[in-house]
């Protein structure tokens, strides 16, 4: 499986349209035009066109910073 360009891992990009896709349920207006009624492809149709953006919180930064550490910790272990 192909990566999604500007996505460090496809697990985010699902992460960023799901969250997309609940804004549109909630009544959110479509960035794109789109023939879809769907909101996940609606979503996924507007991250693909460049019209959503996403960065990592404070927190998430920490935790991908911390994983290397835990892992050497947790392997020490074994």
């Amino acid at each position: 499986m192909q990566l999604t360009s500007g996505f460090d891992s496809n697990y985010r990009f699902i992460l960023v349209a799901a969250r997309r896709a609940r804004q549109l349920q909630s009544g959110a207006p479509t960035l794109i035009d789109t023939s879809s009624r769907k909101p996940c492809r609606i979503a996924q149709d507007e991250i693909k066109a460049g019209k959503i953006r996403w960065e990592l919180t404070h927190e998430e930064k920490h935790t991908v910073e911390a994983d290397p550490v835990m892992l050497d910790g947790a392997h020490a272990e074994v």
